[in-house]
Order: structure tokens, then sequence, then C-alpha cells
């Protein structure tokens, strides 16, 4: 599975010694995090397990309280040089709601250097993924659905060719036919496009079909780095309910 990818070991992005502490209460703590270009990397825990604040802190959102991450070499709390080639959409807070979908891809891809036609093309390969619900609905991004605010947010990260795309509960409010799209958008990014794409989800049995690498964080530390296998998903399942064997 996915061995184009396994020759690959040029790191994309590095993670050393991360901290981050809230009124010293520590959240998260990683000494040591390589994740290779191209790679379909997973991200899972419970609530609080530190997910959102990785990728917080990959995106420069917040301060680490000590150590650093590096995305293809650029310090991200020191630098912006990594912004151009890395996209994310965490929540609808990333959009601008009053905006149509239409204004907004175009707004993303003036950012990201792509006149219209570069950004008509890429979102027309997209209409099924949006079942005739976003575009020419003459509606704001804000009075969309939850469902809908997604898909115009994930699709958006996709403008510019980014080489890296970090996506946080991708599959949550979507439909089954909606999910099994974008599985397959996924798919196609990290494994002929060689885009590295991180995800975090709760949806054990999503993450596994589409990321060939998982990482487990437990009060915001990494407990288990498991290479995607027909075996993971039960183990996944045994490690959060509690039968695991010891």
């Amino acid at each position: 599975m996915l061995t184009n990818k396994i020759i690959n070991t040029t790191i994309m992005i590095t993670t050393s010694n991360l901290s981050k502490k809230y009124n010293n209460n520590l959240v998260l703590n990683i000494e040591n995090l390589d994740i290779p270009k191209g790679q379909s990397f997973g991200l899972v825990g419970n609530n609080g397990a530190g997910k959102t604040t990785y990728f917080s802190l990959l995106l420069d959102l917040i301060q680490p309280t000590t150590g650093h991450i590096k995305n293809n070499n650029v310090l991200v709390h020191e630098s912006e040089d990594w912004k151009p080639f890395t996209s994310a959409f965490i929540d609808e807070s990333f959009l601008i709601g009053y905006l149509t979908a239409e204004e907004y891809f175009y707004f993303i891809g003036e950012l990201r250097g792509q006149n219209k036609a570069d950004v008509d093309k890429l979102v027309g390969q997209f209409e099924d993924f949006f079942h005739g619900e976003i575009l020419g609905q003459k509606k704001y991004l804000r009075d969309l659905s939850k469902g809908n605010q997604k898909k115009a947010g994930i699709v958006a990260a996709l403008i510019g060719n980014p080489d890296v795309i970090i996506l946080d509960e991708p599959f949550a409010n979507l439909d089954p036919t909606t999910q099994i799209r974008l599985k397959g958008i996924v798919k196609d990014l990290a494994e002929k496009q060689g885009v590295t794409v991180l995800i975090s989800s709760h949806d054990l049995l999503h993450v596994t079909d589409v990321c060939e690498r998982i990482v487990v964080l437990e009060k915001g530390e990494v407990v288990k780095d498991l290479r995607t296998s027909e075996a993971t998903l039960k183990e996944l399942e045994a490690h959060f309910s509690g039968t695991e064997a010891i």
C-alpha cells in the first residue's frame, strides 16, 4: 500500500521538544515527531488530547511554551515563509461569512496568486462534492449548513496547489456520499500529487481508510505511532475501549 511513499524519506514537518502550557497546565508535550513529504498523516485522540493544539501550533495560531515546529525547514513561529505552500481548514472561523462561496474562492485564489480562471478550473473539479448546494446559490457562507461550510472550506484549502494541507475533523457533519468522495480526494492528494496531508479525526474508520500513518495522542503525548495496516483499526479500537493487552 502506498509503496511510492515508503521510499520517500524527505522530511516535510519536524517537531522538536514541543510543549504548550496554559496556567501551568501542560496540554501538549511532544519530544520528536517527523512527518515525511507526501505522507497522509492521521492524528487521533479523545477530547483534550492535544490534537487541535498541535495543529494550532503548526499554523502559528498560538505560540509554543518550549520547542518548535519546522515546516520545510522554516521555523513556523519565527517566520511566515511557510504560508505560501501551506493551507488548512480547521473550522468555520477560517471562512469569511459575508462572502458567497465563489467570492471566497476568488479571494483565496488572489492570496495564492491564482486568477479567476485558475480558481474556476480547480473548483469545477468538485461539483459532485458540492452536490449543487454551494455554487450559484447566491448564499453567504454564514447561511450555509455546517456541512456545506466544511465543503467550501476544504476545497478552498486546495486552491494554489499547496504542498501541505491540514484538516481538523474533515469528516464531521458530512453525509456518507461526501465522506466517500473526500476520502478519494485525500488519497489522490497524497498518493498521486505528493501533498503532505495532516488529518485529525475522532472517526477511527475514516482515518484508517485514508491515512498511511496514524499517531495517537493522550494527554498531550504521543502514545502510539502506527504504520496503517489491516490490523490498525482493531488496534485503535482496543486502545480506546480499554481492552488492549497490557
